[in-house]
Formats: structure tokens, sequence, C-alpha cells
């Protein structure tokens, strides 16, 4: 079931690709997927392609792909080894997967979380307290990240 389910998946994400998002298996067993993500356009990660590597349980869909960002990114919810603070890849009760929001709703909220990050649920607490408090210093410092390492 989970290879079948994984295939419709990613058919439907490259042949019907979410805005900004491209998926691909790294190989044939799909436990190990690569994902692109653009910046939003009204964000500072504008013009960057972000790379995750995405990893498939063996029980999923009942339980989250684990996904990191490959990329350096400047943000308060994602931390400098690419882990991605995002209660929907968090098995409840701390977190809200459930196995019908797939690949194709994970890839689209985190390219949200790009666009709307939420410094109330930091992993990188300085970054959050930067973005409260002083937003455009937060800004230019993730778009320097976005020039440097997302081209």
């Amino acid at each position: 079931m989970q290879r079948q389910r994984l295939s419709r998946e990613l058919t439907k994400i490259t042949t019907y690709p979410p805005p900004g998002i491209c998926l691909f298996a790294k190989d044939d067993t799909m436990n190990n997927l690569e994902a692109k993500i653009t910046g939003p356009q009204d964000s500072p990660y504008k013009n960057g392609v972000f790379t995750l590597d995405i990893m498939i349980p063996d029980k999923y869909p009942f339980t989250p792909p684990s996904m990191k960002f490959i990329t350096k990114i400047y943000h308060p919810n994602i931390d400098e080894n690419g882990r991605i603070c995002l209660d929907l890849i968090k098995m409840p009760p701390v977190g809200s997967w459930k196995p019908t929001i797939g690949l194709e709703g994970l890839l689209t909220a985190v390219r949200m979380l790009l666009e709307f990050p939420n410094p109330d649920d930091p992993l990188v607490a300085e970054i959050a307290e930067e973005f409260k408090s002083q937003y455009q210093q937060f800004v230019n410092k993730a778009k320097m990240y976005t020039e440097k390492y997302a081209h």
C-alpha cells in the first residue's frame, strides 16, 4: 500500500506540480525523495531555490515523513542543520500529522512557512526574537542567505 500511495502522490505532483514545488525520488525504493521549493515572491526568500531531503518511513502514510532543508536558510523555524519546526510533520498529540495530508500538503505548508514564519513557535529563538523586534534586520539577513546559498 505504501509504495502504491507514494507512486500516486509522486505522479500527481510531477504531472500537476503545486506552485513553486517539484519533487522526485532519489532511488527506486522511493524511500528517499528530494524536493525543490522556490521562495515565495512576497518573502525575503524570493528567487531562491531550496532543496529538501525527505525520508519516507516504513509506516507512511500513518507516520509522517522526515524532512530537512539541505540548502542553508535564515529562518526562525528552520535550524542550521535544516530541521523544520512544523506541527504537520509531528505525530499527535504534539503535532497534527494525518495520513490525508500527504506529501503535497506538507511541501505546500513548508513553502507557506517561508512566506509566513511562526516566531511564536521557533526552532531558533534568536532569529525569532530578531523577526519580532528588528524585522528589517531579519529580512536583510534572510535575503543575504538566499542570495548566497539558494541560487
